[in-house]
């Protein structure tokens, strides 16, 4: 079959950044599902994998977005049958996405929204379990409704992982969001996305907070340049408050947060498939209420740009915006 990777830890400036790969089509495993795909997307663990070593010299296969229809199953795979229509994030320790066919866990999957067409479904899982993952998982904030006086603040609200984040917390709890941009076109995107208030991220947090009448917030989500904010950070965290970081700060000090007791934690999602947890197919429920919600109108795709076929040019573009910053919402591609 045919799939695109890498050989060794590349740069995009690299005649062989990415390579089209022609290998075997895989053989499910026990609870493994084969996928045949039909679009993926694009995130930043595909370039941070991209410029690492593969194990054992071995071609890495990268992409961990997909939806397809499943092809074939493994014999103990009880959930899910062949025609069925699914999207998923997958494991970061196995073959990914970017390929004609796929083995998964049937733990990780989940049947694809309906009302969604396929490139508008593959953008979803990653961030989606991400977001959900960090906002009741690791904030614990509680799924309801009702307005509890508490503020969110999420800094990169346009990104993937930051336009989830703004529907599920507006849609799935009673906290006010408020989400950071620095562009009108990102403005505008985080408004759509549902946030309460957006304030710029290039001027101190502190004093953009003070502007719209919220000096201190419960929840800060930081999705990006943790490094750069980490002061305001500290300063707009109420006592007892909460962080909740997803990037990669070159170091992260927690000392100064014991003044205010304030807890900080990480969201890896692949943290639950890369060590095979006990509560593994949570992330196939997670997708499961995602689906639900798209479904009933509640939460929308967020793809923004469809850069066309699964090809080598258009995966070299698609990783290219990654790396620039400037990508708003998910970026996708569909079909071989």
């Amino acid at each position: 079959m045919k799939a695109f990777g890498h050989l060794r830890a590349t740069n995009l400036a690299d005649s062989d950044a990415l390579v089209e790969l022609s290998v075997p089509t895989p053989e499910p495993g026990l609870h493994d599902v084969i996928v045949e795909i039909s679009a993926v997307s694009v995130n930043p663990v595909d370039t941070k994998l991209r410029q690492i070593n593969p194990p054992e010299e071995r071609a890495r296969i990268l992409g961990y977005d997909a939806c397809g229809t499943i092809v074939a199953t493994g014999g103990n795979v009880y959930n899910f049958r062949s025609g069925d229509r699914v999207f998923y994030a997958g494991s970061a320790s196995r073959a990914g996405s970017n390929a004609q066919y796929q083995a998964v866990d049937e733990r990780l999957i989940a049947h694809a929204p309906k009302t969604l067409d396929d490139y508008q479904a593959a953008a979803m899982p990653l961030t989606a379990i991400t977001a959900w993952e960090l906002l009741f998982d690791r904030l614990r904030v509680p799924n309801g409704s009702i307005f509890s006086g508490d503020s969110l603040l999420i800094i990169g609200g346009a990104g993937g992982v930051g336009s989830i984040l703004i529907q599920l917390a507006r849609r799935l709890t009673g906290l006010r969001v408020i989400a950071t941009a620095s562009r009108p076109e990102t403005y505008k995107w985080c408004e759509e996305m549902g946030a309460h208030h957006i304030i710029n991220h290039t001027r101190p947090l502190d004093q953009e907070l003070k502007r719209i009448g919220i000096p201190e917030v419960r929840y800060v989500a930081s999705l990006t340049h943790t490094a750069k904010h980490k002061d305001a950070i500290l300063k707009i965290l109420s006592p007892q408050g909460s962080l909740a970081l997803i990037d990669d700060p070159g170091s992260f000090d927690i000392m100064p947060f014991k003044r205010k007791s304030l807890s900080v934690h990480w969201e890896f999602m692949f943290t639950r498939p890369l060590f095979d947890t006990p509560d593994m197919a949570a992330q196939g429920h997670i997708l499961s209420q995602i689906t639900s919600l798209v479904e009933t109108g509640l939460l929308r795709s967020t793809c923004h740009t469809n850069l066309g076929p699964i090809t080598l040019p258009n995966l070299l573009t698609a990783h290219q915006a990654q790396e620039s910053g400037m990508t708003i919402g998910k970026t996708v591609l569909t079909g071989f």
